[in-house]
């Protein structure tokens, strides 16, 4: 038996209906974790209650005041004692071989700084056919050195990969304890940003090597309290992430330029998807973030018909995504 221990860590806030079962799927793990840690981030539903029957099954329950899931997780990331930690969202699912495959990494090449792996979308019970690992753009995953069947290894650092794509998820992630700390922990200078999870992704790919787990042992839940389903907020929050990520972290500073074209590219769809729900103030607020060289003709037209009055606005905004909608089905003609 391996002398490793491991962690998990469950940042958990009025999620008394869903944690049963993330719980359930812990606490059923093939390779069981060696402690588990519930940080109660100052719930106001009856979670406190549910903990307390957990006890008896060897849940550590820790209560903060509510400070956000970037924050409980580093409380628990303070608290734990395993040798690795591995985190999940209170609404997320554990396949029951989803430690046993973790640590099998560890065991092949105990240097992993961390780990990621693949995931399925779960809605209302129902799994997905597609993982998120298969929307990768071509040449993603290039360079990877395979570490056994299903699993590969990052030698070199693959932060700017995850500027043009962000496939890796908390509840997906085991990491090594002391590197994390030592690296600072969850980035919490994006706390209330929808893709705040993205700054410390970025923090983690800096270093290597990462381990990459290609089976989908993982189920992300998507429900109505999901603040990931909006895409212009999640596109706002992602363009936050990589300014606040380059203001902070020096070593990012070569990746500036791939770094600012990605925020400018993510904040030209937020201006998209705003001006197509007439959200007019907020297209202006959008273009306002977009250095001007950096807005393509027809985003142009689209910040000049937000500051038009009523009702011509509403006239010319139907023209402009008329226009809009033509030039796409054209380009897709042209393919």
């Amino acid at each position: 038996m391996s002398a490793r221990r491991i962690t998990a860590v469950v940042p958990a806030w009025n999620r008394a209906a869903l944690l049963p079962e993330t719980l359930d799927r812990i606490l059923g793990q093939e390779r069981a974790p060696d402690e588990v840690i519930v940080v109660d981030d100052g719930s106001t539903d009856s979670t406190p209650d549910l903990l307390a029957r957990y006890a008896a099954r060897g849940v550590q329950a820790v209560r903060t005041a509510n400070a956000g899931d970037l924050a409980a997780r580093n409380v628990g990331l303070r608290e734990a004692s395993g040798t690795l930690v591995a985190f999940c969202d209170s609404d997320d699912l554990w396949h029951p071989g989803f430690l046993a495959a973790m640590e099998a990494l560890w065991d092949t090449e105990p240097g992993l700084r961390a780990a990621y792996g693949n995931f399925r979308i779960v809605r209302e019970g129902s799994w997905s056919e597609a993982t998120k690992f298969d929307d990768a753009p071509a040449g993603f995953w290039e360079g990877m050195r395979p570490m056994r069947e299903g699993a590969m290894v990052f030698d070199r650092p693959m932060a700017e990969r995850l500027v043009r794509f962000q496939p890796f998820f908390p509840s997906a992630l085991v990491v090594d304890r002391d590197f994390l700390r030592g690296a600072g922990g969850w980035d919490e200078g994006v706390s209330g940003l929808v893709g705040r999870d993205f700054a410390t992704a970025l923090r983690i790919a800096e270093h290597a090597p990462l381990g990459i787990l290609w089976t989908p042992l993982v189920g992300i839940r998507k429900h109505g309290s999901n603040d990931s389903g909006d895409v212009l907020a999640m596109n706002l929050g992602d363009a936050e992430v990589l300014d606040h990520v380059l203001r902070t972290r020096p070593p990012f500073a070569a990746h500036a330029d791939a770094f600012r074209a990605s925020a400018a590219e993510r904040r030209r769809a937020a201006l998209d998807t705003a001006f197509a729900r007439g959200r007019f103030e907020e297209v202006r607020a959008i273009a306002r973030l977009i250095p001007a060289g950096a807005l393509p003709p027809l985003s142009r037209a689209k910040r000049a018909v937000a500051g038009l009055p009523e009702p011509a606005r509403a006239v010319v905004a139907r023209l402009v995504m008329a226009a809009g909608t033509l030039k796409g089905r054209l380009a897709a003609a042209r393919r």
